[in-house]
């Protein structure tokens, strides 16, 4: 009885008023909310768990432009010109070389800002590494990986750490896929400070530099086994909220550069990333329900109503547009069954295949790519989604992100691309709805 009494206790109903409501907390719902903050537009965010831990914190614009192609795209904007011709409803298709441009530079300034320092865009893509030791092109990436980049374009002396009891990441595998084109390279193994017995795992191992005393204590151990490299590579542990302050203490510590490099996932650029909106966006003033999945949208003639509830009981909020930036199948923005692929929150209609049959070819590594990963929602040049009459569902909606139909993040290296450029243009048709 009492468990009752006080479980009827904390139960409040919460309401909320705001110009935009985005749903989904993916990197597309978080560029959404950061252009809107940005443009004056009272925001509120909300959304079930979205994808941006699994990323390796990499921003990649367009990496190939062709599902056949073999060498990765140097110039992404000489790339998107090709895209624009051989895939016109691709969504970075729709938007301007410009527009991508200042979405790139705007999102990386504003997460400089924050607390995790990134390249600003540049003409080329860089040539990054991946958990693997394989080789990607990337437009921007973090100050704590960029040191990695320069070193791979030089074929710097360079030594891979890793440590024992590490699953995920080998300096061994990175330094044998890459013995071919990057001589001077080399792999160590060390024990981790204070996790020196069973497995050990990248997001602990980052919060424990955050303390100054295990930072002391891990340059000693990688000093031993430095030698004569001029450049030192770690996997992706080097803080989780100060990863430049990290970074910079470890190079003062070993006397040399030091780099990240991303492991497999859940990973810590990436949860870098979600903790740090999750700290920075109420501090803005935007209204950020975290980790909740909104259950029921309803639109009215002048607005629409969100609705959703967590442990401290129902919210509402009320606004005046909604970006839907919920994704895909990993973070149930579509789900898949036995009879097709559908919306589930809004009953949009779904550019799919005929068949459940042709959603994948038979060899998984088809270079062709599998039509599955261009499913997605129809949507207009403002962005906003299309009903099965080809007309907008509603002139208060807008899409956002991995959603979208006629694109393949996977093949063409070009899921930060998808993301900020929707994102952007949809604030952008959501400021011309508020005037």
């Amino acid at each position: 009885m009492n468990d009752r009494v006080e479980n009827t206790m904390i139960q409040e109903a919460r309401h909320f008023e705001t110009d935009l409501a985005v749903i989904g907390s993916g990197l597309a719902g978080f560029a959404a909310s950061t252009f809107a903050l940005n443009r004056g537009i009272r925001t509120a965010q909300a959304g079930n768990t979205g994808a941006v831990a699994y990323t390796t914190g990499y921003l990649d614009l367009l990496g190939r432009v062709h599902n056949e192609d073999v060498c990765p795209v140097t110039d992404p904007w000489q790339g998107l010109r090709q895209l624009r011709q051989s895939q016109p409803l691709h969504p970075m298709a729709r938007v301007s070389e410009d527009d991508l441009r200042a979405a790139f530079r705007e999102f990386t300034s504003f997460i400089s800002d924050c607390g995790i320092i990134y390249n600003a865009p540049g003409q080329f893509n860089a040539t990054a590494l991946t958990p693997a030791g394989t080789l990607k092109p990337t437009l921007c990436v973090p100050a704590t990986m960029q040191a990695g980049v320069d070193a791979l374009a030089r074929k710097a002396r360079c030594v891979i750490v890793d440590f024992k009891g590490l699953r995920g990441f080998s300096a061994r595998q990175v330094v044998a896929n890459l013995k071919d084109t990057w001589p001077e390279l080399r792999a160590e193994r060390v024990l981790f400070p204070e996790m020196e017995t069973g497995e050990i795992y990248p997001e602990v191992m980052a919060r424990a530099l955050e303390v100054p005393a295990h930072r002391q204590a891990l340059a000693e151990r990688i000093r031993a086994v430095v030698g004569d490299a001029e450049v030192i590579g770690v996997p992706a542990v080097l803080g989780m909220h100060n990863p430049d302050l990290v970074m910079a203490e470890m190079m003062r510590l070993l006397g040399r550069p030091i780099f990240e490099i991303p492991t497999m996932p859940p990973s810590v650029p990436g949860i870098r990333l979600r903790e740090m909106f999750e700290q920075v966006f109420p501090q803005k003033g935007l209204v950020l329900i975290p980790q909740q999945k909104v259950d029921k949208v309803v639109f009215n003639a002048d607005d629409l109503q969100l609705s959703l509830s967590d442990n401290f009981g129902p919210i509402t909020i009320r606004a005046k547009a909604v970006i839907l930036a919920t994704g895909r199948f990993l973070s149930g923005g579509l789900t898949a069954a036995i009879d097709g692929i559908r919306e589930p929150l809004l009953g949009l209609p779904v550019t799919q295949t005929a068949s459940r049959e042709d959603w994948y070819h038979l060899q998984y590594m088809d270079k062709r790519g599998h039509e599955i990963h261009r499913t997605g929602i129809e949507v207009d040049d403002k962005f906003r989604p299309l009903g099965e009459n080809g007309q907008p569902v509603n002139d208060r909606l807008f899409a956002a992100g991995l959603i979208l139909a006629h694109q393949d993040w996977i093949r063409g290296r070009c899921g930060a691309g998808v993301a900020l450029a929707s994102a952007y243009k949809a604030v952008e048709a959501v400021q011309e709805l508020l005037r």
